[in-house]
């Protein structure tokens, strides 16, 4: 089997030739494991199933110094010590109104320069069109996350005009990508911690569902897979998920979920993506631990499909080399 045809199995639940894997490294990890290993080598060992293309970014989107990053959106973002993401540093809507918001244009034709070579460069791989930061955390990334929560309680209509703006955006992207040789949409929004959804279940099926099932929607009718991603405890709106057309969920973190219940429970119905501790395992466990562990994953979470195996995260700069090294030697023995 190819790549493509291995997540194709898992995602309609059947079992594949081999568990379907993606590893990726944050600039830490990527540096770390460079360093002990003396070369990029490591990466030849690699096989990821998917291939992932995104648009290109707007006209906005700059470094405006060697630490600060700006978004296509104007929102800013500090990278002085998290060069991957960073944190947001200033407001693009201080104020309760929308009437300066600029969106990006969508229907740009530069946004779409090269994606179809792009998703070319995917071939034998599952092509994964992807929108980050694609509506919550769009939105606090514009008016501050402890600010929109009190807007979600003060002015609910003012949270619905702006995420109505966000997700009309987000809808005509991918009315546009569906048009090329994607096999999914990929949808990254965090809405949890590590103690469950920020906002609550009441103001998550509120303000933030509706949104998802028409973004979901659209590439559903087009006939394409949703895959998202949304770090935390957000298990308990796994059914409402699957409802709207969800099907597979990342990052599947072991600390905050049983990986091995979430496939007792949800077998048949909603795939999974990740499921390797990269909060424990990977930095505190040793390469025999990893082993073990990540076998017995791909063992009971991969039986019979719904499985793409995984770090539940970008590994990050505390991982140690000889383990990351455990678990792509692992996934590779399958």
């Amino acid at each position: 089997m190819t790549d493509r045809e291995r997540v194709y199995a898992s995602l309609r639940h059947e079992q594949p030739d081999r568990t379907p894997y993606v590893i990726g490294f944050t600039q830490k990890s990527f540096a770390a494991m460079r360093e002990h290993y003396g070369n990029d080598d490591f990466l030849g060992l690699i096989d990821n199933a998917v291939q992932g293309v995104a648009p290109a970014p707007g006209p906005k989107d700059h470094w405006p110094d060697e630490n600060t990053w700006q978004d296509e959106f104007g929102v800013q973002w500090d990278r002085s010590v998290d060069r991957d993401i960073g944190n947001v540093c200033n407001r693009v809507l201080p104020e309760r109104d929308l009437e300066n918001l600029e969106m990006p244009d969508p229907t740009d034709p530069a946004k779409f320069e090269g994606f179809a070579e792009s998703c070319a460069a995917g071939n034998g791989k599952f092509v994964q069109f992807g929108i980050g930061f694609s509506l919550f955390e769009r939105a606090w990334t514009m008016r501050g996350m402890d600010t929109l929560f009190m807007d979600m309680l003060e002015a609910p209509d003012f949270v619905d005009a702006l995420l109505d703006a966000i997700c009309d955006y987000n809808v005509a992207l991918v009315e546009q990508a569906v048009k090329y040789d994607i096999d999914a949409v990929h949808f990254g929004d965090d809405w949890g911690s590590q103690r469950g959804l920020l906002m609550g279940p009441e103001l998550w099926a509120r303000f933030i569902k509706p949104r998802l099932a028409r973004q979901y929607g659209a590439a559903k009718d087009a006939g394409k897979f949703v895959t998202i991603h949304s770090c935390g405890m957000v298990q308990e709106v796994f059914p409402q998920l699957i409802e709207i057309g969800l099907d597979c969920f990342n990052p599947f973190q072991p600390e905050v979920m049983d990986v091995f219940e979430m496939k007792r429970l949800y077998r048949g119905r909603l795939s999974f993506w990740g499921g390797v501790s990269t909060q424990r395992l990977l930095p505190y466990g040793t390469p025999d631990e990893v082993r073990t562990e990540v076998r017995e994953i791909l063992k009971v979470v991969g039986e019979g499909g719904g499985y793409i195996c995984a770090p539940a995260h970008s590994i990050p700069g505390d991982a140690k080399p000889e383990n990351i090294m455990a678990m792509i030697e692992t996934v590779n023995d399958q």
